[in-house]
């Protein structure tokens, strides 16, 4: 399955209603003959009910099919990427960027 992925402005406060995220690099991961996107940031969390925090976080849209092939609206490159279903790649995936970033808070599309 494939999916349109708009590429942040780097290093910019993308504000939400309890705090902001600031993605801060995007990788190209080479991994079976492949390129896997993952975005490495940094959420927080300051008006909240709940309290304040923050974490590293990498989220990975997949497999690179087309880079910025195109842009938006807004003037934002996009890329196409393949979702990656399979669990088994997604662990092997997750271990590498861990090791790489330091990084345990991990999401895939």
């Amino acid at each position: 399955m494939t999916r349109e992925y708009t590429h942040s402005k780097l290093n910019e406060e993308v504000y939400s209603i309890a705090g902001y995220y600031i993605p801060q690099k995007e990788v190209r991961l080479k991994y079976n003959n492949r390129d896997v996107l993952y975005v490495v940031g940094l959420g927080v969390i300051e008006s909240s009910c709940c309290g304040v925090g923050g974490c590293r976080y990498a989220l990975v849209p997949g497999y690179l099919i087309n880079w910025q092939n195109k842009t938006n609206g807004d003037g934002l490159p996009v890329s196409d990427m393949e979702l990656i279903s399979d669990e088994e790649t997604r662990r092997d995936i997750t271990r590498i960027i861990k090791a790489e970033e330091n990084i345990t808070q991990i999401e895939f599309w």
